[in-house]
């Protein structure tokens, strides 16, 4: 059995039953600027706090900031993705994307994992896992995604 085909039956085995939480993160104002400079986003809601808090109680993050956290934020989560053979892993894509409840400046985030869908592509596997982005406090999350990675993997 190959190695990418070994992969995918044990990632397979464990869809929907996998579901698993990270680590605390702290979204800075610091870190909205930057971000604001990085994309040219520079609505007031994200870098003015004056005119942001009649609106959302302070500045908010910009959805694509939390978005891209999702690395880090997923980080801390164990990930069972076998190693044997593996070539590099790839970031393939979204299914779907939905921001939810904006993130406050000053507040903490953090990510929940579950895997909910697995496909065997030659000698890659693509592992679809639904992620879903805590705001500490909040009733509703920041957003929820279903990202596919690809591990690529020896013939």
């Amino acid at each position: 059995m190959s190695n990418a085909a070994a992969a995918y039956e044990a990632i397979n085995a464990r869809v929907g039953h996998d579901e698993a939480t990270g680590d605390w993160f702290q979204i800075t104002q610091e870190q909205i600027n930057a971000f604001a400079d990085c994309t040219h986003d520079h609505q007031f809601i994200h870098i003015d706090p004056e005119r942001a808090t009649p609106v959302f109680g302070g500045t908010i993050a910009h959805g694509f900031l939390t978005l891209s956290m999702l690395v880090k934020l997923t980080a801390s989560i164990p990930n069972e993705i076998p190693l044997e053979g593996i070539q590099m892993g790839i970031n393939y894509g979204f299914e779907k994307v939905r921001f939810i409840n904006p993130v406050l400046s000053g507040k903490r985030i953090r990510a929940s994992a579950v895997t909910s869908a697995v496909e065997l592509k030659g000698t890659a596997v693509n592992a679809t896992r639904t992620i879903t982005v805590e705001i500490e406090g909040e009733g509703k999350p920041a957003l929820v995604a279903d990202w596919i990675g690809r591990t690529v993997y020896d013939s």
